[in-house]
């Protein structure tokens, strides 16, 4: 829930218990002069999102939660897994052309590059494209684990993540999207199995769902 979510009618019902709480549903309604029952959804909504608690034969009261530590409350119970999306991937074999045809095809900003069992290898972006064909270099004969970002120079992220930390990250390091990753030992050797991707879009359509609530 955020600020944007809130109607004039609660932002008085907020108003009211913060001056007279602890106060009954009833004695609400009284001073916004509605019935109980048209004030209920709001009541619930106020109740269910945290920033009111009600207590048996007490009444509502605030519980000093701000509508921040909502959004934050929220975003740190989603899991990654809950919102990424298919991961965009092609293989550490593909040409550089090969690579920005797909890139552009999938709209997306950046690739995914994997191994022939789906390991993660490396990230490329429309600015390694970019770098790569002002070389002058062929770009069908240039494979793009030349242009990419190799690991371990990669940031990750894995399903049980919370979506918060994941954003932070994507915040912090400035970049797009994130592979979704599993950690996986092979021959002594630990391999991350791309299982998705988290982005920016993913973040912006989980306000927007929250928002039209």
């Amino acid at each position: 829930m955020s600020e944007i979510e809130l109607s004039k009618r609660q932002e008085q019902i907020l108003a009211i218990v913060k001056d007279s709480g602890p106060i009954t549903g009833e004695q609400i309604a009284d001073k916004l002069n509605l019935s109980r029952a048209a004030l209920r959804p709001d009541l619930a909504i106020l109740t269910m999102s945290g920033l009111l608690g009600a207590r048996p034969r007490v009444g509502y009261y605030l519980t000093g939660k701000t509508p921040s530590d909502v959004i934050a409350g929220v975003l740190g119970n989603i899991k990654v897994a809950q919102l990424q999306s298919q991961p965009v991937a092609v293989r550490n074999t593909c040409s550089v052309y090969d690579a920005i045809v797909t890139m552009f095809v999938e709209d997306v900003g950046t690739l995914i590059v994997v191994s022939a069992d789906g390991h993660l290898e490396g990230v490329v972006s429309r600015k390694d494209m970019l770098k790569a064909a002002l070389a002058g270099t062929n770009l069908n004969n240039l494979p793009v684990n030349v242009a990419m970002t190799r690991m371990p120079n990669i940031v990750v992220t894995y399903p049980d993540e919370s979506i918060l930390v994941a954003a932070q990250k994507l915040l912090s390091h400035q970049i797009d999207s994130l592979p979704v990753v599993n950690i996986l030992e092979v021959d002594g050797t630990e391999k991350y199995q791309v299982i998705g991707r988290f982005t920016k879009t993913n973040i912006t359509r989980l306000f927007v769902q929250l928002v039209g609530k």
